[in-house]
């Protein structure tokens, strides 16, 4: 079975939580990271609830934030829909 790696996120509004790690994507132009992610929440019919946010570097420190883009949130399930049908 393999180790859950728990990172912690901060939010927008500074709150820090704890996540399990689930994976990281990378845009197809290679610009943008985006990191996948689970708080432990589960849907009525017991699927796991996963988040996806971007990934931006501000000098020493890494923040994430949300995909407003419609565009953007396209080309995220179209990534996630490659790792699925591996």
């Amino acid at each position: 079975m393999d180790e859950k790696e728990i990172i912690k996120i901060e939010d927008t509004n500074g709150n820090l939580f704890e996540a399990e790690l689930v994976t990281y994507l990378v845009s197809k132009d290679k610009k943008t990271t985006y990191i996948v992610y689970s708080k432990g929440e589960k849907e009525d019919n017991d699927d796991e609830i996963i988040y996806v946010s971007k990934i931006i570097a501000n000098g020493d420190k890494i923040n994430i934030a949300e995909i407003i883009d419609d565009k953007e949130w396209k080309d995220v399930q179209e990534l996630l829909k490659e790792i699925a049908n591996r």
